[in-house]
């Protein structure tokens, strides 16, 4: 397999948010939480993974379930509370220029509402290689951020390289458009 570097280093997404919001929002976690600023920094890094691939990919990703722990979505809330500065980020710096709307979703409910277990699984799986594609291959500080990974890693005893060889199979009726959006 031939390797996949980052298209998105981490420094491009650390300027999305510019160094004024990117540090209080490390520094408000740190204290509220208590963890190391490299741990919450990482976290913060992911959550911006995760909506920028959103941004990037609307017609494969929006409306899925993307099993994220708890962390990054605390982080998200904590972004979508700076509005002027969370909407700036949807609409003029991350690359799908739209409004990343949030709702809530308990995983028991989204479960309900899955006809069956293959189709929750290809959904879950469909992110992985546009997580490849944009940031490079998952690497051991992300396994903490991403439930799937880490249940994959952990659980089924897949290494990192067998993660980032998983391809998701296409939609039986892929969306018109479902191409890269940026």
């Amino acid at each position: 397999m031939k390797p996949h570097p980052a298209k998105v280093t981490p420094a491009a997404l650390k300027a999305l948010l510019g160094d004024s919001l990117y540090s209080g929002v490390v520094r408000h976690f740190v204290l509220t939480t208590g963890e190391e600023p490299a741990y919450v920094e990482r976290r913060l890094l992911e959550c911006l993974r995760y909506l920028y691939l959103l941004s990037c990919y609307p017609q494969q990703l929006v409306g899925l379930f993307l099993p994220v722990e708890q962390a990054i979505d605390e982080v998200w809330h904590y972004l979508i509370l700076q509005t002027r500065e969370y909407r700036e980020l949807c609409e003029e710096r991350l690359p799908g220029r739209f409004f990343i709307h949030h709702r809530s979703l308990p995983y028991e409910d989204y479960q309900q509402g899955q006809p069956n277990r293959e189709r929750m699984l290809e959904e879950a799986l469909r992110w992985l290689p546009l997580y490849r594609e944009e940031f490079g291959p998952f690497d051991e500080g992300a396994l903490p951020h991403w439930t799937m990974v880490r249940f994959l890693h952990q659980r089924m005893g897949l290494s990192l390289e067998e993660i980032a060889a998983l391809e998701a199979e296409e939609p039986a009726s892929a969306p018109p458009g479902a191409e890269r959006a940026c």
